[in-house]
């Protein structure tokens, strides 16, 4: 057998099996085979041949070892480069991998070639077609690396809302706690106040109760002595007791007054428990406010600040300097919508330069409004503003200070006043079909818009 380094991998596969070969033997024809593969050729038939030339053998032929070696050490350098990464090899042949099969799509080494899986296949050679491939996948790769980039600004933007959701609550769970303690300390107040009338009313009762039963107590002392001296004159002999009948007379005669009746000295249980909390709730209506609408702080812009009870709105911001169209981009929305009934609120604008008061659809999810109706203020002119529609000047003689916005959904009116002087500003007609949310914008930081609270009574039936 020749020396390793003039073997080729190919003088060394099997040509039954088409692979290194595993315990090979030399038969005297000189043709090698595995132990394997020529013993089920004899199994099949031919016992005794070789599977190549048909030639007999005499005897069953022993382990080539120099054979066997070579094989060995084939295998052993195959494993080292696999171990190595230095290039990938067939995990059926150990083989390198340098044909592709275009109708398996995988990469096949020279002997899957030969096999009957890759019979009749087109092959072709791996660098020929892997830059066509590559191009292929780089195509698909794009969309998906959009997309990703996508998912991760869309989870940069849930990261972020995760954190305000978390802040709002916190800052919300604050304000709760901060209202009912308002409510609480109110209560405290008002039962220490009330209280301290009882303790009041108590002190002064029981002592008139104290001063009269000091009187009752000297009246029953001097009434107690002058029966006692009496009744011991009594018991005196007959001499005795005429002898001292002119005093004993006098003393008899000793004029007390009857007890006064007793006055109403009771705690005036009723004054201080009657209607209680009825009285209670009536007079903590001068801490508690309400307001038709309040505002959504969701849907205010970076400049704009809702107060703590959601009926103000500040401008923060820079002076705005574009048309009144543009700046109606940065509205608040109230946190409540209608789609049926009446509704009224009045909204204080005082010396403000530029607000803008009406109702809109909200029609996305991001809380921007869709279609308006509205009435605005700006550069000393009021104006009156329909998406779509030009805007119309309004004549108004003197300045507005309060704004009253009335909504009749069902009848399709939504008009604008004056409250104070009953003034009519503007009134838009149309038949509405989605719901409306309140309207609110001011562009300067000059005051802010408060919606006004209303007058809160207790009617009994």
């Amino acid at each position: 057998m020749a020396s390793n380094s003039s073997v080729s991998e190919e003088d060394l596969t099997c040509r039954v099996c088409n692979d290194i070969f595993t315990d090979p033997v030399t038969l005297q024809c000189s043709h090698s085979v595995c132990k394997d593969c020529l013993h089920g050729r004899w199994a099949d038939g031919g016992a005794g041949e070789c599977p190549f030339c048909q030639r007999k053998t005499t005897e069953d032929p022993a382990c080539d070892l120099d054979l066997k070696n070579l094989c060995e050490a084939i295998l052993k350098s195959r494993i080292e480069r696999s171990a190595s990464g230095s290039e990938p090899l067939c995990t059926l042949h150990n083989e390198t991998l340098k044909l592709f099969c275009l109708d398996d799509d995988e990469p096949i080494c020279v002997v899957c070639q030969t096999s009957q899986q890759h019979e009749n296949h087109k092959l072709r050679p791996v660098k020929e077609v892997v830059l066509k491939y590559k191009e292929e996948v780089d195509g698909a790769l794009r969309p998906l690396q959009e997309k990703l980039e996508s998912f991760i600004a869309e989870k940069q933007k849930s990261d972020q809302a995760a954190d305000l959701i978390k802040s709002q609550a916190e800052c919300t769970a604050i304000q709760i706690h901060e209202e009912f303690e308002k409510l609480r300390q109110f209560l405290l107040n008002e039962e220490v106040t009330r209280i301290a009338a009882l303790r009041e009313e108590e002190d002064q009762k029981s002592q008139k109760m104290k001063e009269r039963i000091e009187k009752m107590t000297k009246e029953i002392s001097s009434l107690t002595d002058t029966i006692r001296a009496l009744e011991q004159d009594m018991k005196a002999d007959d001499i005795s007791f005429l002898q001292n009948y002119k005093a004993t007379k006098s003393r008899a005669q000793y004029k007390v007054p009857l007890p006064e009746k007793m006055p109403g000295g009771h705690i005036d249980v009723a004054k201080h428990l009657g209607n209680l909390k009825c009285r209670v709730w009536e007079k903590m209506q001068g801490m508690v406010q309400y307001t038709t609408v309040t505002l959504d702080p969701n849907t205010k812009g970076d400049d704009l600040t809702v107060s703590e009870d959601l009926t103000s709105l500040q401008y923060r911001g820079e002076p705005d300097t574009g048309s009144l169209d543009d700046i109606l981009k940065c509205v608040v929305l109230g946190s409540e919508s209608f789609s049926s009934g009446k509704q009224c609120w009045d909204v204080e604008v005082g010396d403000n330069p530029a607000w803008v008061l009406g109702v809109a659809e909200n029609s996305s999810d991001a809380g921007e409004p869709g279609e308006m109706w509205s009435i605005g203020y700006r550069d000393g002119q009021y104006e009156a503003m329909k998406c779509g529609e030009k805007t119309t000047k309004l004549t108004v003689r003197r300045d507005v200070k309060r704004v009253r916005v009335q909504l009749d959904w069902d009848r399709g009116r939504l008009s604008f006043s004056e409250p104070t002087s009953n003034t009519s500003l503007h009134t838009f007609r149309c038949r509405f079909t989605k719901r409306l949310f309140p309207l609110f914008l001011v562009a300067s930081d000059c005051v802010p818009l408060r919606i006004c609270p209303l007058k809160i009574c207790v009617t009994v039936t």
